[in-house]
C-alpha cells in the first residue's frame, strides 16, 4: 500500500483544444503535426507549474496562455469572427479549493481573456463582466490591450466568408490593419461551431482548477454568449469532486449544465471520474442532440476525457508519466 501511494501521481494535468469534425483525411500531416505540437507546448506549458510545486490554478492559466496565443485554436490570436466581423472573446477560470471563479464574456481588445478572467475572480466582487466595461477593468488592472486587428487571421475570415454565404448575409470590410500573409494560421482548421480551448490541472496539494477560452461560433450575431464563460456548464472546479473545461456546440452544455453535472454525479453519485465524463457525454448530450467534449481531473490525479464528435485536440500529462496527445477518436 505504502509503495501504491509513492507511485501515484502528485499532479496531473489535460488540455483540450476544441472538439468537432476532425477526421484523419480533414487534416494534411502538416496540420496534424502543427496541431500536435501546439498541444505538447501547452501542455508543457502547464506541466512546467505543476513540476515546480505551483498552483493548478497557475498551470491552467499557464496553459490556456499558450493556446489564445496560438493562431490554429479558436481562442484569442485565433478566434472566429461574429456576422458583424468582429471578435469577441470569452474565458472563465474557477479554483477548486474554495470555489472561485471568474469570467469574461464579449472582449475586443484584452490579449489573453484568461488572464482577465483570473483578475476578475481575484480583484472583483463579481464573477462575470461583459463587453466594454469588462474592457475597462482589464485597463484598470494593466492588463496588455491589442488593436482587433491582432486577432484577424485569414483562415478564420474565410471561414466567416463561406458561413455568411450560407446564411445569404453580407460580408462585412475586414478589420482594419488586418495582415493576410500568417503561415502559422494558414494551417488551421475549421472544425466546425464547437471549437474552444480549455485545461483542468491538480496540484501537489490536491487542489484542481479549471479555466476555458473561446472565440464563439463562426458569424455569430446579437452578442451571442456560449457555454465557455458560464460557471457550470462548461467551467467548473470542486476539490469535492473534480475540475471539468468543455468544449462542444455551446447552446447544449449550458441546458445541460455539463461541467458541473459530471462533478455532481461524481460527488453524489460516487462515479468514477470516466464514467461521470461518459454518462454526461456520450448519454446525456447525446441525447438532446449536443456534440463536443468535456476534460476532467480529480483531486486523486484521474484524468478522463469523452467527446461524441469524430475528433477533439487533447493532451493529459501527470508526475512520473508521460505526454500523451491525441486528435481523433482512435487515439488513446
Amino acid at each position: 500500500m505504502a509503495d501504491a501511494a509513492e507511485a501515484a501521481p502528485k499532479w496531473a494535468l489535460a488540455i483540450h483544444g476544441g472538439a468537432g469534425v476532425i477526421d484523419r483525411n480533414a487534416l494534411s500531416p502538416a496540420q496534424e503535426k502543427a496541431y500536435r505540437d501546439g498541444m505538447a507546448r501547452a501542455a508543457e506549458a502547464g506541466a512546467k507549474v505543476l513540476r515546480a510545486g505551483g498552483s493548478s490554478l497557475d498551470a491552467v492559466e499557464a496553459a490556456v496562455v499558450e493556446l489564445e496565443n496560438n493562431p490554429l485554436f479558436n481562442a484569442g490570436r485565433g478566434a472566429v469572427f461574429t456576422a458583424e466581423g468582429k471578435n469577441e472573446l470569452d474565458a472563465a477560470v474557477m479554483e477548486g479549493r474554495e470555489m472561485k471563479a471568474g469570467a469574461v464574456a464579449g472582449v475586443a481588445r484584452t490579449r489573453n481573456p484568461i488572464r482577465l478572467a483570473r483578475q476578475v475572480m481575484e480583484n472583483s466582487p463579481h464573477v462575470m463582466l461583459i463587453g466594454p466595461g469588462a474592457e475597462a477593468f482589464a485597463r484598470s488592472r494593466g492588463l496588455p490591450e491589442v488593436d482587433p486587428a491582432y486577432f484577424y487571421t485569414p483562415q478564420r475570415w474565410r471561414a466567416l466568408e463561406r458561413e455568411l454565404a450560407k446564411q445569404n448575409l453580407p460580408v462585412p470590410a475586414k478589420p482594419a490593419g488586418a495582415v493576410e500573409e500568417d503561415r502559422s494560421a494558414a494551417l488551421a482548421h475549421d472544425e466546425g461551431k464547437r471549437g474552444t480551448v480549455g485545461a483542468v490541472a491538480v496540484d501537489i496539494r490536491g487542489d484542481v482548477a479549471a479555466a476555458t477560452s473561446t472565440g464563439g461560433t463562426t458569424a455569430k450575431r446579437w452578442g451571442r454568449v456560449g457555454d465557455a464563460p458560464i460557471i457550470g456548464a462548461g467551467t467548473y472546479a470542486a476539490n469535492a469532486s473534480c475540475a471539468v473545461s468543455a468544449t462542444g456546440t455551446g447552446e447544449y452544455f449550458i441546458r445541460l449544465t455539463v461541467a458541473r453535472e459530471v462533478c455532481a454525479l461524481v460527488e453524489h453519485k460516487g462515479l468514477s471520474l470516466q464514467a461521470a465524463a461518459d454518462e454526461v457525454v456520450q448519454k446525456k448530450l447525446t441525447k438532446i442532440g449536443g456534440d463536443g467534449g468535456v476534460i476532467a481531473v480529480a483531486p486523486n490525479r484521474d484524468i478522463a476525457w469523452s467527446f461524441n464528435t469524430s475528433g477533439m485536440y487533447r493532451a493529459r500529462i501527470a508526475d512520473g508519466q508521460p505526454l500523451v496527445v491525441g486528435v481523433y477518436k482512435d487515439d488513446p
